[in-house]
């Protein structure tokens, strides 16, 4: 699948302002304990060489205890800690914000085993990949359809959990643009380990033709494979879960199918998105994510073909 340039999964490789003031934080505490750790080792070492016993040496002064030196060793960890509260404080209002009043401009919904993105201004709904643009102050809603599943792409920042009937909310900006790559992070059945997200920042203008793009009806099938496609499609039990724009296919059971041909993946990012690929998830979707709720069809390799082909000129 095309996923090939994908920016690296890596915490450390911050993609959103939030994640940017995580990772600052990071940066500051391994600092401060990397300074905590060469001051003992170093005091420790210098102790053990220069008073270290020597044949001959009398029973070393003994000491009950040094005010000053306490209270020194008191305040300093105190002052660090009070700081690092500080910090730790001001980096969570800047990742958690009041939302206040503010309508989600993505509401994304984990399901067994997918994930559903609606976008709520213009009534845009798409599975398993989504597109934002670049350095817009974004909030999304996190919701689980069935069981709690985690939002979580590393380079974004923070896991957000989404619980049934119990919305949360993730406030995103965007600083690079690129394909960054998620999953979800609490397990949530047989196949949590193939929940892939794939998420495409780009600039502005290109997220609004996108979008543009993604209202947009598709054409009718005009050739006769494409057509046996959608009759098969349209008198299956394909309509009862599938929705496609334009036509009497509105189901929302699973992931909505109008513009399938411009996804990179089939299955929430199991398989590349091709017309043999498509033909064969569609013959037999259990063996390439056994446990998913896609039964299998008992299609003939042409009905299948037939219908992967219908599917893969919806664009």
């Amino acid at each position: 699948m095309d996923i090939t340039n994908a920016e690296i999964t890596n915490v450390f490789n911050f993609a959103t302002t939030q994640a940017k003031a995580i990772v600052d934080l990071a940066y500051i505490h391994i600092g401060i304990c990397l300074l905590f750790l060469v001051t003992v080792v170093g005091l420790t070492a210098y102790a053990v060489l220069k008073f270290r016993h020597r044949e001959g040496d009398p029973e070393p002064e003994q000491h009950e205890g040094n005010l000053k030196l306490e209270i020194i060793w008191t305040v300093i960890p105190t002052l660090i800690f009070a700081y690092l509260g500080v910090l730790t404080g001001l980096v969570m209002y800047q990742v958690n914000p009041p939302v206040r009043s503010r309508q989600p401009d993505l509401i994304v919904t984990g399901h067994q085993f997918w994930w559903e993105y609606k976008y709520p201004k213009t009534g845009l709904v798409t599975a398993n990949e989504f597109f934002i643009p670049v350095n817009a102050d974004l909030l999304f809603e996190i919701r689980g359809a069935d069981v709690i599943h985690s939002f979580w792409v590393p380079c974004f920042g923070q896991k957000m959990d989404g619980i049934p009937g119990h919305p949360n909310k993730l406030f995103l900006k965007p600083i690079k643009k690129g394909i960054f790559l998620g999953q979800c992070a609490e397990y949530c059945g047989d196949q949590h380990g193939l929940m892939r997200i794939i998420a495409n920042v780009v600039e502005p203008k290109d997220f609004e033709k996108w979008q543009q793009s993604q209202l947009k009806v598709p054409a009718a099938p005009n050739d006769e494979a494409a057509k046996h496609g959608q009759e098969l499609f349209m008198s299956r039990t394909c309509v009862q879960c599938h929705a496609i724009a334009g036509t009497a296919a509105t189901a929302r059971v699973a992931p909505d199918l109008t513009h399938l041909a411009d996804r990179k993946s089939i299955g929430a990012g199991v398989i590349a998105n091709n017309l043999e690929n498509l033909s064969q998830w569609i013959k037999d979707p259990q063996k390439f994510k056994p446990g998913c709720y896609m039964p299998k069809m008992m299609l003939t390799e042409r009905e299948a073909h037939d219908i992967a082909y219908y599917l893969e000129n919806l664009k």
